[in-house]
């Protein structure tokens, strides 16, 4: 029996990909894919992330199952021009269900709201950084914070901000098309961040929801969402993603 949909809250389901037996259960996920991401899936050369690209689709496509009785095989899938995996259409029936799909070492996420813009990013911390990564992505604002800070400080800040803005450029739609420097990330110590747009990126700061959360000790995840009204609550769940029979 499907659950209420999302009308006006964000779920989140997050999946860790060492639970003890998950790889054995690679083959039951392969069957929740289209015959297209099979087919993906099977191109990956690196074993590590051909996990992470089932385990995500799969995660996702057992998530929307929750809202609608349809079989996660049978969501109609596509990959938009910025590489967002999306729905082709809505089927009747179905609410205006909307996704987003995050991955990363040692963890996937997926998060589903109704008829918002909605965007998710997950990063391991302990992953490896270039120095100049500020300097080349963020804005001058944050550059400056962050390089004011302690050196120990400055790796998690770094995913601070990291974060929010992948998951703003992922609910826009429009990946790096937006120029990451032409936005700027405020982080508030007893409040959400916001966010500041430069005058060649046009865009209403007071019209985005940023949460940030760590599912694990070793993993960064933000959340933007576009307000249509008040905030909306985020309900996060840790699943273990059964294997279907």
């Amino acid at each position: 029996m499907p659950v209420s949909a999302p009308q006006h809250r964000i779920d989140v389901w997050t999946t860790r990909t060492d639970e003890p037996g998950i790889r054995d259960r690679l083959p039951a996920y392969r069957r929740l894919l289209s015959n297209d991401e099979i087919r993906r899936a099977e191109r990956i050369v690196h074993p590590e992330a051909g996990m992470l690209f089932v385990i995500g689709r799969a995660l996702s496509r057992t998530m929307l199952s929750r809202y609608a009785a349809m079989q996660p095989r049978d969501w109609p899938f596509i990959i938009d021009a910025h590489g967002r995996p999306e729905l082709a259409m809505r089927p009747a029936h179905v609410p205006d269900l909307r996704f987003n799909l995050s991955h990363t070492n040692g963890l996937v996420a997926c998060a589903v709201t109704v008829g918002r813009e909605l965007g998710i990013d997950v990063e391991h911390i302990g992953r490896p950084l270039n120095f100049d990564v500020p300097e080349r992505f963020f804005s001058q604002q944050e550059v400056e914070e962050l390089r004011s800070l302690p050196k120990i400080d400055q790796r998690t800040v770094f995913f601070d901000y990291w974060t929010l803005k992948e998951a703003y450029i992922k609910a826009r739609g429009l990946g790096l098309a937006l120029p990451l420097r032409h936005f700027t990330f405020v982080r508030h110590p007893e409040n959400d961040p916001s966010i500041s747009f430069a005058p060649e990126l046009p865009d209403d700061p007071a019209t985005w929801q940023f949460k940030q959360y760590w599912p694990t000790d070793q993993h960064r995840m933000a959340i933007a969402v576009r307000r249509t009204g008040d905030d909306l609550p985020i309900n996060i769940e840790h699943v273990v993603l059964e294997a279907p029979r």
